[in-house]
């Protein structure tokens, strides 16, 4: 571990999916406000290892693997953050399933069971187990990495999307429920971003004048990238957003006005 130093956030970042492509630029932005990070991973044990080797210079980390879809799992997590690291003062939501994007037409039950029990019942198991630690701790905030397929729907993105519209309004319960424990709950929809599973699709999926295509549909005239995600996650977990409670940052450029 690092030793301490002064930061403009005290106690533990915890976030699911720190790993992975957005998570793990959350994770680096998070290290350099937030005194601890707590990040999971889901199998790629060498990117975790990697990610912490990164972080300890800026701030004292910890790691655990995680089944988002097991309750006992997510508890023992954050118990273990709480244990290794201190007091827990933002849980952010950054995982998801690895998905491909068929039309509706096409989406097979064990589609949606798999991307819902992986994304949206995941999430409502975080929740469950997460909202007593922080009112324990006497307040934080929720931060939920979902999609800006809710403001502007690409044709195919209905796996992807549906879970996540739960997931943003799942949040805003939380946000008007437990805002009287001082506990916040926000989102941040990334459009066209070139890390995690868009930087996936981008190399795997479609023609490259497609993706010329969309790019030009954005206003800004080029996709995101992860630390701009980041930005706005970090942003949202912050003092700074201490009055912002049950909003969603659409973090893409303009692509959906």
């Amino acid at each position: 571990m690092t030793e301490s130093k002064s930061k403009s956030q005290s106690g533990t970042a915890f976030v699911v999916g720190g790993s992975g492509g957005i998570g793990r630029a959350i994770c680096k932005l998070l290290a350099a406000e937030w005194d601890n990070v707590f990040f999971t991973y889901r199998s790629n044990q060498t990117a975790a290892s990697a990610l912490s080797e990164e972080l300890a210079p800026l701030c004292n980390s910890a790691y655990a693997p995680l089944d988002i879809r097991d309750q006992q799992s997510i508890r023992t997590a954050l118990q273990q953050a709480e244990e290794k690291l201190g007091p827990i003062g933002t849980v952010v939501f950054a995982c998801g399933a690895s998905i491909a994007q068929p039309f509706v037409s096409d989406i097979s039950d064990e589609q949606w069971d798999d991307v819902f029990q992986t994304e949206l019942i995941g999430y409502t198991k975080l929740a469950r187990a997460a909202i007593p630690i922080l009112r324990r701790n006497g307040g934080g905030n929720f931060v939920n990495v979902i999609s800006f397929a809710m403001y502007s729907y690409p044709p195919g993105d209905a796996l992807s999307a549906v879970p996540k519209a739960g997931i943003e309004m799942l949040g805003k319960a939380i946000a008007r429920e437990e805002g009287r424990y001082n506990i916040r709950s926000n989102s941040v929809a990334p459009g066209i971003i070139n890390a995690g599973l868009g930087e996936q699709f981008m190399q795997t999926m479609y023609t490259p004048e497609i993706w010329e295509t969309q790019r030009k549909r954005v206003p800004l005239r080029r996709f995101g990238t992860g630390e701009e995600v980041a930005e706005a996650v970090v942003f949202l977990a912050s003092n700074r957003a201490r009055y912002i409670n049950g909003q969603t940052i659409i973090v893409d450029g303009g692509m959906h006005i």
